[in-house]
């Protein structure tokens, strides 16, 4: 019989008690007096899950100025003999638990870069045993998982930042800027899509020729998903199935919609509906390659009601133009990380006649009676456009997003404060509706979602549509 994952939770919380069991912690309180760095000492970090993104998160941590990295942990163990040697230190402490990295006392922030199905379990623990914690996209694997992580974040006191670098780039930041200074007039339709066609680009990674149930903690890997034997294919390539990962929504859409959030400062749509296919990669997965969504976002204060509609696609042989582009009555904005287009077309308030309107099926008495009235109501200033303008964009050459979101997560551990720019509120806001479009996918539905308070929402409820009320950032 399968363990329910209420069980699996009981247990874990059951054996998370390693971290704080003054017993269990002893082996790794080797230094005498050892305390917890001040706000002027470097900071210590560790990573739990060493692969690609892992990797990568690491190294952009470590560009920011005084940071050092502790230990890592990870369930291959190539991965861990990999990390001592990718980082130059032959003893940096490694483990296949990460509740040993949790229990150290001279770590001070932790990233977690797990797999999906892992992210909220590992977070929970690291907060309650007083880390501050970098968590990758997306913060959750299911929709009622989020709250629990925002608890958990709000009762410890730590900082926490969510993982979408995107946002810390000066292209998203200038979008934010242009939007809110209203160039583009209230805004009415956003698109964005992330296309590939490659085999990589499509997650199918390589997979090392050791691979086996001795070199890799299954059990571990498993949690509280549906246990299976050892599957060298299923472990390292993990994003292709629903067990573990959340699909290219959750890989992709996820920071499609983060930075649409920030640029907009909207809380999240409540009308969500997907639809896609497995239409090349069909190679044991069980997540579509091939996936649309369309979001309706309703009126706030912050903005007028818009729709957005997101797309991957994995067998695009096309042309693939990776951008977003937000829609509004005066303009608009299309960028990527590195770049933005700022094109302004305003309408004369004239609305003009002739060529294909109805003007030339009036008699002659009406047309001349028409153009009589038309003069009075649209002097001649009325009648010209504004001339369409382009603005450009480019990004810094130097820019280094990746280690700005982590330089602003720093700052925040170093000041003691909560008030990151992607912090679990906004990390949660963002997921949802990925989580959502999953949900929608597989069955077969439209999801509604309530952006406030974060919940699911009765559509019979709701029939009448209000504006929402405006909520402070937490």
């Amino acid at each position: 019989m399968k363990s329910s994952r209420r069980d699996f939770i009981r247990n874990l919380s059951a054996a998370s008690a390693l971290v704080v069991t003054p017993w269990a912690a002893k082996p790794f309180n080797i230094i005498p007096n050892l305390k917890t760095s001040s706000p002027n000492d470097r900071l210590r970090i560790a990573t739990i899950g060493m692969g690609i993104q892992g990797n990568y998160d690491t190294k952009a941590a470590l560009r920011n100025p005084d940071v050092e990295l502790v230990a890592v942990a990870d369930l291959y163990d190539g991965r861990l003999a990999s990390a001592k040697a990718a980082f130059n230190n032959p003893d940096l402490f490694t483990t296949r638990d990460y509740r040993e990295i949790l229990a150290r006392k001279d770590i001070d922030a932790v990233l977690v870069v797990t797999p999906d199905h892992w992210h909220d379990h590992i977070t929970i623990a690291a907060l309650n045993a007083g880390k501050h914690v970098y968590c990758e996209n997306p913060m959750v694997q299911h929709l009622d998982e989020g709250k629990a992580v925002i608890a958990a974040w709000k009762k410890s006191g730590k900082t926490m930042q969510v993982g979408s670098q995107r946002i810390s780039s000066a292209a998203f930041q200038e979008a934010r800027r242009l939007v809110m200074a209203g160039d583009i007039g209230p805004i009415n339709y956003i698109e964005s899509n992330n296309d590939r066609f490659n085999a990589i680009g499509a997650w199918n990674y390589s997979i090392p020729p050791d691979a086996s149930p001795e070199t890799v903690d299954w059990d571990r890997f498993l949690g509280d998903a549906p246990k299976r034997p050892f599957e060298a294919k299923r472990f390292f390539r993990w994003r292709n199935y629903k067990d573990y990962g959340t699909g290219v929504a959750g890989d992709l859409f996820i920071h499609l919609i983060t930075g649409v959030h920030f640029v907009t400062n909207s809380l999240g749509p409540n009308r969500i509906f997907s639809s896609g296919n497995l239409a090349y990669w069909k190679d044991g997965r069980d997540v579509p390659d091939v996936m649309t969504s369309i979001m309706d976002y309703p009126k706030t204060e912050q903005h007028e009601a818009f729709q957005m509609v997101l797309r991957v696609n994995f067998a695009n042989a096309g042309k693939i133009s990776n951008v977003t582009r937000i829609i509004g009555s005066e303009g608009q904005i299309e960028f990527s990380e590195d770049n933005l287009i700022l094109t302004k077309k305003k309408l004369a308030i004239a609305p003009g006649y002739g060529n294909y309107d109805s003007y030339f099926t009036f008699t002659e008495d009406v047309q001349k009676e028409f153009v009589k009235q038309y003069d009075v109501q649209y002097p001649p200033e009325s009648r010209k456009a504004e001339p369409a303008k382009e603005v450009k964009f480019e990004a810094p050459k130097d820019e280094d997003a990746h280690a700005a979101h982590f330089g602003d997560f720093f700052k925040n551990v170093r000041e003691g404060s909560q008030g990151t720019i992607e912090d679990p509120v906004f990390g949660f806001r963002a997921a949802a509706p990925v989580l959502a479009c999953n949900e929608s996918y597989f069955d077969n539905k439209v999801v509604y979602w309530d952006p406030v308070t974060m919940t699911r929402r009765n559509p019979a409820v709701t029939a009448a549509k209000k504006p929402l009320a405006k909520v402070k950032k937490t």
